[in-house]
C-alpha cells in the first residue's frame, strides 16, 4: 500500500466497553477467581478504526457516547490514539463482558444492552454526519444498530453520501440489513456479509464456496450493493464486483481468538481501495488482516507484522 490515502470515517451507533478475562474452569453456583480484566473500546467502527491504525493507516471514528463507561471508551481511544468525534447522548453505553474458559479454550460472551435512541437524538446524528461527509470520503457504518432506529438509516447513509460525493461501506445485520434488499434507490458502496448473515439473507443455506459465489453475484447484479464480500471463516471470503467473483484465503494458522476478524478485514479492504488499489488488492489485504486477527488473544485485532507476512500467501481464484 501506498501512504497516501482518502480520509476513512467509521460510524459507531451502539458502542460497548469491551471487558475481558479468564477462569480455570466455568462451574454453575461457585464463585469464578478471574484474572486481572484488560478493557477495550469495542464497537464495529470503532475496531475497524483500530484496525486501521494497527496497519499503518489513518481513520477518524464517529462514537455515540454516553455515560461513565462511555468517558472509559473515549479514554482508551485516546491512549491508542485513535482520533474520533463523540455524539454526546444521555444513558449508559454497552458493555460487553467475555470471558475464557482455560478448561475447553471456550468462552461466554455477555452483552448490555445500551441507550434507546429518540427521533430527535436520530435527526441531529444525520445533521453532523451530513456536515462531515467529504467528497471522496469512504464511510464505514459497521457494527448493530441501537434500540430506537430505523431499519433504513443504511439506506439514508447512502443517499446522503451520494449527494455528498462520498462512499460508504456497511457491515451491520438484521433489519437494517434486510430493509437493503426493499430499498435499491441508493445501494452501498461495499455490503460484508458474515456466514450467518449470508444465508439469513439468501434465505437458504450456502454450504459451498460457489453457492457463496452465486449468491454474492446475484446481490450485486440487482443492485443491493455494487461490491458484495461473503466471510467463509477459514475458508477465506468471496466476493462480486465488477462482472468477477473471487475467492481468496490465507492458509491455516494458529486460532486465539475469532474476536474482531471481520472489523480487522474492512478495516484493511477499506483502507486499501482509500488508497486507490483495485477490488483484487483490497481483498487481498482484508483477508490477510483477517487471518492476522484470529492470531492475537481476546479483543485485540490485527497485526501489521502479521497480516504482511500472511498476505503474500493468500490464494487467490477466480470463480
Amino acid at each position: 500500500m501506498t501512504d497516501q490515502q482518502s480520509d476513512i470515517l467509521t460510524i459507531t451507533l451502539n458502542p460497548a466497553l469491551d471487558m475481558s478475562t479468564s477462569v480455570d474452569a466455568v462451574r454453575r453456583e461457585e464463585k469464578l477467581r478471574c484474572e486481572a480484566p484488560v478493557l477495550d473500546p469495542g464497537g464495529g467502527g470503532i475496531n475497524v478504526a483500530r484496525a486501521i491504525r494497527q496497519i499503518g493507516g489513518r481513520a477518524e471514528a464517529f462514537v455515540a457516547l454516553a455515560g461513565f463507561r462511555g468517558q472509559q471508551l473515549s479514554a482508551l481511544l485516546y491512549q491508542e490514539q485513535v482520533p474520533h468525534r463523540i455524539f454526546q447522548m444521555e444513558g449508559e453505553i454497552r458493555l460487553s463482558f467475555v470471558v475464557k474458559d482455560r478448561s475447553d479454550d471456550s468462552q461466554l460472551r455477555f452483552v448490555m444492552p445500551g441507550p434507546v435512541w429518540t427521533p430527535a437524538c436520530i435527526s441531529e446524528l444525520c445533521q453532523q454526519l451530513e456536515g462531515t461527509a467529504m467528497p471522496g470520503m469512504h464511510l464505514v457504518l459497521s457494527g448493530s444498530q441501537p434500540p430506537g432506529f430505523p431499519a433504513s438509516f443504511p439506506s439514508d447513509l447512502a443517499d446522503l453520501a451520494r449527494r455528498k460525493g462520498a462512499l460508504v461501506t456497511l457491515d451491520t445485520s438484521g433489519p437494517a440489513l434486510f430493509s437493503l434488499l426493499e430499498d435499491k434507490t441508493t445501494a452501498p458502496d461495499v455490503l460484508r456479509l458474515d456466514a450467518q448473515e449470508s444465508e439469513a439473507l439468501a434465505g437458504q443455506p450456502l454450504p459451498s464456496i460457489r453457492d457463496a459465489a452465486q449468491f454474492a453475484k446475484a446481490l450485486v447484479a440487482q443492485g443491493t450493493a455494487k461490491c458484495v464480500v461473503l466471510a467463509r471463516g477459514a475458508d477465506g471470503s468471496v466476493m462480486a464486483a465488477d462482472d468477477k467473483v473471487l475467492h481468496a484465503k490465507t492458509p491455516l494458522v494458529p486460532v486465539q481468538s475469532k474476536i474482531g476478524a471481520g472489523d480487522s478485514f474492512v478495516g484493511a479492504f477499506t483502507l486499501s481501495r482509500a488508497r486507490g488499489e483495485d477490488w483484487k488488492d483490497a481483498l487481498i489485504w482484508g483477508v490477510a488482516a483477517a487471518s492476522a486477527a484470529v492470531m492475537t488473544p481476546a479483543t485485540d485485532l490485527c497485526h501489521l507484522e502479521d497480516t504482511l507476512q500472511l498476505r503474500p500467501d493468500v490464494a487467490i481464484t477466480e470463480i
